[in-house]
C-alpha cells in the first residue's frame, strides 16, 4: 500500500471512530478519541496533528492516547520509535515497536492545557533515523471537575415598592473553571430556590425580576436564594448558591390619617398671642420625606388660631393667633387639615393625599384687668384755660361678668401731676395750673385703671394733650439791628431791611405789617416800606445828614401780626449818622459813634492816638537802654578770671530713690525759683550791698551782707534740696566807679542819683549823658 492510500484509510478510521462526551476512559478503558491523528507526507515521514488526552485519568494503568507510524515501517520489527519533548518518559511513554503513546499520570487541563512532543523512527540495525524528527501536540481534553462559584456574593439590592411585574432588580453571575469551549462543563443554568412567588430569575443571564407588586408597608425586605448548575443542569452536574437581600424602597403611596376624628382643647382668655393651645397628629405609613406633611386651619376661625408643623415629630401645633374673650365667645370649632408635602404623580389618581379633623376649643374664664375704650387718647385745651378746666375724660370698664368698679390715676412724670389731675371715679382730667404753649405744646400722660376689688388688675392708656395757642405774644424784631446812614446819603436810599418774629403758633402762616409809629409820622428823615413778605425796608426821606446837628435818629417801628385778636408792638430802630463817602464802613462808623458818645471830636481822637504812640516809643527806648546797661563791657574777660565753687551734699534715698534731682542744675550760674518770690530786699540791704563793694571780706558790713543773703536762701522754700557754697566777688576798695550792678535799680530816684558819672572821665561820658537825659525826662 502506498502512502496516499494509507493516509486515506487512516482518515476514514478517524471519522468512523465512536465518540461520546460522557466517555470517561480511553483505549483499554474504552477511551474515546474524537480525533486520533491527521498526518501528511513529508520526506516519507508522517507529521501528526494534535492528539487528545482526557484530564483526570488515573495514573495506575497507562492509558492509550494515540499511535504514530512511519511509512517505512514494514511490520518486520526493524524500526524503533523514540519519543522526546514535554513529559516524554514520565507523563507520556511510547511503545518503541509499534509507536503507540500512553499517558501514565493524572492530567489537569486548568494547570497545563497541552504538551509539545517530538517522535522519530530509528533503524534498529543501523541505529540511524529513517526519517527526520517530527513534532506533534497532545491536548488535554476537559472534564467537569470544577463547581460554579458566585464571586460577588452575597448580594444586596433595592427596588421601589409597588414596582410592576418584570421590573429588573439585580443580576447575579457565577463562574466555572472548566473549559467553556468544550462540552457543557462550563455552561451554567440559574434557578430560584427561595423567593417565589415574588421574584423570578432568568436561567441563562441570572437577572432577578419582580414577579408581583409588593407593598413596603407590609414587608420591606426579602431574602432570595439563587442556584447555578453547570452541565446545563444535567444529572451529575455541580451547583452553587448565592443569597440576595432585596429591600423595598418607600414611595409616597399612603395618605396621612388623623389619629382622632375629634379633638378637645381649651385656652384661657388671659393667654397671650402665640400661646400653644394643643397638638394634633396624623399618621402616614410612608417614611422619610414621603411622610412629611403640612397642617392647615380652614374656615372662619383661621384668624383666631393658627397651626404649624413640627418637622421632627410631624405634629401639628395649634397656636393662638388673636386674643380670645370669654365674655364674647366661649367655644370655637376649628377644622384642621393635613396634606402630604410631596405628592407622587403616579399615585395621585388613587385619591387626595390629605385628611381632616375637627378641633373643639373652649375658652376659659379669667379675672381680666379693666379695658379702656381707647388705647390712646388725644385731647386739646387752650393755653388761656384757667386752673381747674376740664381737658377730657377717659373710660375703662371691667370685661368680666361681675363688672367691678374701677379707679383712675395718673402715673409717669411728677411734673405732670402738678399740671393735671384726674377724677378717680369718672376719669375726668382737669388742669391744676395755667398752661403755656410756648413752654410745652404737648403733654403726654399715662392713666391707669385699677379694679377696686382686685388692685393687681391694672390697665394703662396713653393720653396726649395738645395745648392750643392763643395770640398772647406781640411780634418783635427778629434781631438787634445796627443801622448807619452816611452824611451824604440821598433821598430814597435803603438804609436797613428788617424782619419780625412771633412766639405764637399761628393757625396759618404768620404775617406781619410794618409802619412808623404815630408819634414818628411827622419825622421826614426816614420812611418805612412794608414788603408784604414779613420784611420791611427803612429808606431815607431826605438828602444830606450832619453829625454835628444830630448824631442818631430813633425810629419807633410799629409791627402788627395777624392773630386773633391781632397784637402790636413798637420796636425802636437806632440810625447812626456816619461820616463816609459812598459806602458805609461799619467798623469806622461804630468806632466813631463810640467816640461821639464819649464827647470826643475827630481832632481830639487824633491827638489822643498820637500821644499813645509817643508814649509807646518812649517806653520801648527805656527798655532797650536798660538791657544795654545790664551788659558788662568786660564780660568776656571776667569769664576768664571768675571762679565759682559749687558744692552739694545729697543724702538721697538709696537705690529706690527715683526722684533724685538733676545735678545739671548744680552747674548753672543762676537757680530759677518759680514757686515763691524771693524775700523782699529792704533798702538797708541794698545800702549794705553797695558798701560791701567798697570794703574787704573782713569788714563787718560785708559779713552782715553775707548773713542776710544766707538767711534769705534758708527761708526760700523753692531752693534745691542741697547745700551750696557761693563765693561773692567784689571789685575792691580802690575803684572810683564803685559797683555797676543793677540790684538797686528798683529804689527811689533819691537812691539812684547818677550825677557822679559826669566826673569819671571821658570813658563814661556817653553813659552819663544817657542817665542825665533819663532824669530830665523823668522830671
Amino acid at each position: 500500500m502506498n502512502c496516499s492510500a494509507f493516509l486515506s484509510l487512516m482518515l476514514m478510521l478517524v471519522q468512523l471512530w465512536p465518540c461520546s462526551p460522557s466517555t470517561q476512559n480511553f483505549s483499554a478503558q474504552n477511551m474515546c478519541q474524537s480525533l486520533t491523528a491527521v498526518r501528511r507526507v513529508k520526506r516519507s515521514w508522517v507529521v501528526w496533528e494534535p492528539l487528545f488526552a482526557t484530564e483526570e485519568q488515573t495514573s495506575m494503568v497507562p492509558v492509550y492516547v494515540g499511535q504514530i507510524k512511519s511509512d517505512l515501517d514494514k511490520q518486520d520489527g526493524n524500526l524503533r520509535y523514540v519519543l522526546t519533548g514535554e513529559g516524554a518518559g514520565s507523563i507520556f511513554i511510547i511503545d518503541e515497536n509499534n509507536g503507540k503513546i500512553y499517558v501514565t499520570q493524572k492530567l489537569d487541563r486548568e494547570e497545563k492545557p497541552f504538551y509539545t512532543l517530538r517522535a522519530q523512527a530509528i533503524d534498529k540495525n543501523t541505529q540511524l533515523p529513517v526519517e527526520p524528527e517530527s513534532e506533534f501536540i497532545i491536548k488535554v481534553r476537559d472534564v467537569n471537575d470544577h463547581e460554579p462559584q458566585f464571586l460577588d456574593g452575597p448580594y444586596v439590592a433595592t427596588v421601589p415598592e409597588m414596582s410592576p411585574e418584570g421590573t429588573s432588580v439585580t443580576q447575579v453571575t457565577a463562574t466555572d473553571g472548566d473549559d467553556p469551549s468544550y462540552g457543557n462543563s462550563a455552561r451554567l443554568l440559574y434557578s430560584l430556590i427561595q423567593g417565589q412567588p415574588y421574584f423570578s430569575v432568568e436561567p441563562k443571564t441570572g437577572v432577578i425580576r419582580m414577579a408581583s407588586q409588593m407593598d413596603r408597608e407590609t414587608k420591606d425586605q426579602y431574602l432570595v436564594i439563587i442556584q447555578a448548575k453547570d452541565m446545563v443542569g444535567q444529572p451529575g452536574a455541580f451547583s452553587a448558591t448565592a443569597t440576595v437581600t432585596i429591600n423595598l424602597s418607600d414611595i409616597n403611596d399612603n395618605p396621612p390619617k388623623f389619629q382622632q376624628r375629634l379633638y378637645h382643647m381649651s385656652v384661657s382668655e388671659e393667654a397671650p398671642v402665640g400661646t400653644t393651645v394643643g397638638k394634633v397628629f396624623a399618621e402616614d405609613g410612608d417614611i422619610g420625606k414621603n411622610a412629611a406633611m403640612n397642617y392647615f386651619i380652614e374656615g372662619d376661625n383661621s384668624d383666631v388660631f393658627d397651626i404649624i408643623t413640627n418637622n421632627e415629630t410631624q405634629e401639628g401645633i395649634i397656636l393662638l393667633k388673636k386674643r380670645v374673650d370669654y365674655e364674647s365667645k366661649r367655644r370655637y370649632s376649628v377644622q384642621a387639615k393635613v396634606v402630604n408635602r410631596y405628592i407622587d404623580d403616579n399615585f395621585e389618581k388613587e385619591g387626595p393625599f390629605e385628611d381632616k379633623t375637627i378641633v373643639k376649643i373652649n375658652v376659659e374664664d379669667a379675672d381680666e384687668p379693666p379695658v379702656f375704650t381707647l388705647e390712646n387718647y388725644v385731647m386739646e385745651i387752650s393755653e388761656a384755660a384757667v386752673s381747674g378746666s376740664v381737658v377730657g375724660t377717659v373710660t375703662a370698664t371691667d370685661p368680666d361678668d361681675d363688672d367691678c368698679p374701677v379707679r383712675y390715676s395718673i402715673v409717669h412724670g411728677m411734673h405732670l401731676k402738678t399740671l393735671f389731675s384726674i377724677n378717680e371715679h369718672n376719669g375726668t382730667i382737669i388742669t391744676t395750673k395755667p398752661l403755656d404753649r410756648e413752654i410745652a405744646s404737648w403733654h403726654n400722660i399715662t392713666v391707669t385703671a385699677t379694679e377696686t376689688r382686685n388692685p393687681e388688675k391694672i390697665s394703662e392708656a396713653n393720653v396726649y394733650i395738645q395745648v392750643l395757642d392763643v395770640n398772647d405774644h406781640a411780634p418783635e424784631f427778629a434781631k438787634y439791628y445796627e443801622t448807619f446812614v452816611c452824611e451824604n446819603a440821598v433821598s430814597g436810599q435803603l438804609v436797613q431791611s428788617i424782619s419780625a418774629v412771633d412766639q405764637d403758633d399761628s393757625a396759618e402762616d404768620h404775617h406781619f405789617y410794618f409802619s412808623l409809629a404815630q408819634e414818628a409820622t411827622n419825622n421826614s428823615s426816614f420812611t418805612v416800606k412794608d414788603n408784604q413778605d414779613n420784611t420791611a425796608g427803612i429808606f431815607t426821606a431826605r438828602s444830606g445828614f450832619r453829625r454835628q446837628e444830630k448824631f442818631s435818629f430813633y425810629l419807633p417801628i410799629l409791627i402788627l401780626d395777624n392773630g386773633t385778636p391781632p397784637l402790636t408792638s413798637t420796636n425802636t430802630l437806632t440810625v447812626t449818622v456816619c461820616d463816609c463817602d459812598t459806602e458805609v464802613n461799619t467798623f469806622y462808623c461804630r468806632y466813631g459813634a463810640f467816640m461821639y458818645a464819649m464827647g470826643l471830636s475827630t481832632e481830639a481822637l487824633v491827638a489822643v492816638l498820637a500821644c499813645i504812640l509817643i508814649l509807646l516809643v518812649f517806653f520801648l527806648a527805656i527798655v532797650v537802654m536798660r538791657q544795654q546797661r545790664k551788659k558788662s563791657p568786660f564780660s568776656e574777660k571776667m569769664e576768664e578770671f571768675r571762679e565759682n565753687i559749687v558744692r552739694y551734699d545729697d543724702e538721697g534715698g538709696g537705690e529706690e530713690d527715683t526722684e533724685a534731682f538733676d545735678i545739671s542744675a548744680l552747674r548753672t550760674r543762676t537757680v530759677m525759683r518759680m514757686h515763691k518770690p524771693r524775700k523782699k530786699v529792704t533798702t538797708e540791704i541794698h545800702s549794705l550791698y553797695r558798701q560791701s563793694l567798697q570794703v574787704g571780706p573782713d569788714s563787718a558790713i560785708f559779713r552782715q551782707f553775707i548773713s542776710e543773703k544766707l538767711e534769705e536762701a534758708n527761708t526760700d522754700p523753692s531752693a534745691p534740696p542741697y547745700d551750696s557754697l557761693q563765693t561773692y566777688a567784689f571789685e575792691g576798695t580802690g575803684s572810683l566807679a564803685g559797683s555797676l550792678s543793677s540790684l538797686g535799680s528798683n529804689m527811689s530816684d533819691a537812691d539812684q542819683s547818677y550825677d557822679y558819672l559826669t566826673g569819671w572821665g571821658p570813658h563814661f561820658k556817653q553813659l552819663a549823658g544817657m542817665y542825665a537825659s533819663h532824669r530830665s525826662l523823668g522830671d
